[in-house]
């Protein structure tokens, strides 16, 4: 292409290149990418984002086209983007095999940047058996197994979630298992640490009543909750990125994000108390309650 283009034309290009700090120039005008670019948008890296931004342009992007109806109306935009019925928020996400492997690669990219802050946000070793509901590929459930080696730690979600996840994320080192589940139509199993990590977030107030209360009858005595969301500030006047977040849940989902206040309301309101609020300065924050 650049030999059909002028001298004047063409530093368009190069300038454009030369504001990414992901792109540097050799001593021969040769642009490369650059160590950071390596780590973070090389598909084969192991912090590539490279999912993440798939998902972003090919499906986000789409649902945002559709912001105004979705404030006008109050509600996704899943019929609108796909034709999919709005209340059905994973039969959309999970519209196929493609689709779903899409959206387990951008939760797998959120928990290999953020993980191990998450995780370590709390001291979380006095807890034995961990449970991950809804832990999609298991990115975070990695992580708890390596900050906490003397726990067991399983991942919970849909049949089909663990079959991809066991066939496109799964590691030869991994120290966690899998199990397959629903958690909002069938039994969750006993566990001393419940993890719901971007999971309150898709849906109204009620539906989390349902589940929190769900997950305090089945923890053990002494267990306790580790909520992980993007938390907005109580005057809901930020952070940017979880203002973002919250947009998001509007054109998808049936949620939003929420300020502190409103997760301690629901986890005292169904049982749990001591509730733990901590800001880890990352994308999500994490909230610990004990039962």
């Amino acid at each position: 292409m650049a030999e059909h283009l002028s001298q004047s034309e063409l530093d368009y290009p190069f300038k454009l290149l030369e504001y990414f700090n992901g792109f540097r120039v050799s001593k021969t005008a040769v642009y490369s990418s650059s160590d950071v670019a390596n780590l973070y948008l090389a598909k084969g890296s192991v912090k590539s984002l490279h999912d993440m931004i798939i998902y972003q342009s090919q499906t986000i992007y789409p649902l945002w086209n559709n912001l105004v109806d979705a404030v006008r109306e109050g509600k996704n935009q899943n019929k609108r983007t796909f034709g999919l019925p709005p209340e059905e928020v994973f039969q959309a996400i999970y519209r196929s095999e493609e689709e779903m492997l899409k959206f387990m690669g951008l939760m797998n990219s959120s928990w290999v940047l953020d993980g191990h802050d998450i995780v370590t946000a709390f001291n979380l070793s006095c807890f034995q058996k961990i449970v991950d509901l809804g832990g999609c590929t298991g990115a975070l459930a990695r992580e708890m197994a390596k900050a906490y080696p003397t726990s067991s730690v399983t991942v919970f979600d849909l049949p089909q979630v663990v079959e991809t996840a066991q066939k496109h994320f799964s590691q030869e080192n991994d120290a966690f298992s899998f199990q397959t589940g629903d958690f909002f139509s069938g039994d969750i199993p006993a566990a001393d640490l419940y993890v719901l990590a971007r999971i309150i977030h898709d849906w109204p107030e009620e539906k989390c009543v349902t589940l929190l209360k769900k997950i305090y009858d089945a923890c053990r005595p002494g267990g306790g909750v580790l909520l992980v969301e993007a938390m907005l500030f109580e005057n809901r006047r930020g952070p940017v990125m979880a203002q973002m977040f919250s947009l998001n849940m509007l054109v998808q989902a049936e949620g939003r994000e929420r300020p502190p206040s409103e997760y301690v309301h629901m986890l005292n309101q169904t049982g749990f108390h001591n509730v733990q609020v901590c800001r880890t300065g990352k994308s999500y924050d994490a909230i610990l309650a004990v039962r």
